[in-house]
């Protein structure tokens, strides 16, 4: 599983019930994560997995699976993912779902129609959706989401103007939680292969980004060295802020240092901070 794979997945367990609620048109009043973790000869884990209920107190697992590409033994896996489910939870009813958030072209299928089996489950394509839908919610969790969207013609660049600008206003002064949205919002961008130059934004918008105190992105101004290294802060400190989520999560050490390029013997003074 690449690095882009894994850190976007973790984006969607964080902002789980603003997925159900905008892309599925679940309106969920709780969720509580499942482990996900089957043992057969090998390690499977589902990407998400959540006992939810809804406004009506209708309670029933949930099951999302998150692609960034195209995969032509995905309704087989599904199926798959579903009998470990059944058997895990039974009597449980289960609501199964793909949302693709890859650059290509969706080209995987919703089931398996055999003379032996009906199987179905629902196929969502972020590249269909409006990213105006949600671009004018009131939760940055949604807001984030908008880039992965049909930007119907729109620039990137006025999008991602639009995201950061209301994400400033949501968060008002609350320069940490505005940080990890903007960490989220990088990774997203780079998930559509849309450069996202933080500071550049920052700039357009007449914001000091030294005026946010806990958003550092690089202090030095001036000479190319300064700027070099303001730029490496930067990288830094999203890795460190990437590694706390995934150690919150109970990646591995191996896992974590794949995905962020920190150092090993960094990580237990990084969970210290937490």
């Amino acid at each position: 599983m690449g690095q882009k794979d894994i850190i976007s997945k973790q984006i969607f367990k964080r902002i789980l019930v603003d997925v159900a609620t905008y892309i599925f048109n679940l309106p969920l009043a709780a969720a509580e994560l499942i482990e996900t973790e089957q043992q057969r000869l090998e390690d499977r884990r589902a990407d998400l997995l959540a006992r939810v209920s809804d406004h009506s107190g209708k309670t029933f697992i949930l099951h999302i699976e998150i692609q960034n590409q195209n995969q032509k033994d995905m309704p087989d896996r599904m199926l798959r993912y579903l009998t470990d489910i059944r058997l895990c939870h039974p009597g449980e009813e289960v609501c199964q779902y793909l949302l693709y958030i890859g650059k290509s072209a969706l080209a995987m299928p919703g089931h398996i129609q055999t003379p032996q089996l009906h199987y179905r489950y629902t196929v969502l394509d972020m590249h269909e959706m409006d990213y105006r839908f949600f671009i004018t919610q009131n939760s940055p969790d949604a807001i984030v989401l908008a880039l992965l969207c049909d930007l119907q013609g729109t620039d990137a660049k006025t999008v991602i103007h639009d995201i950061i600008t209301k994400l400033i206003a949501l968060t008002q002064d609350d320069s940490k939680r505005l940080r990890e949205y903007l960490s989220m919002l990088e990774i997203l961008a780079s998930n559509r292969n849309i450069h996202l130059d933080i500071q550049q934004e920052f700039a357009m918008l007449q914001i000091e980004i030294e005026k946010l105190p806990s958003f550092i992105l690089g202090q030095k101004k001036g000479i190319e060295r300064g700027i070099d290294m303001g730029m490496d802060m930067g990288e830094r400190n999203r890795a460190i802020m990437v590694a706390k989520q995934l150690i919150q999560r109970n990646f591995s050490v191996t896992e974590i240092v794949e995905i962020t390029g920190l150092d090993a013997s960094e990580l237990p003074f990084i969970d210290e901070e937490r």
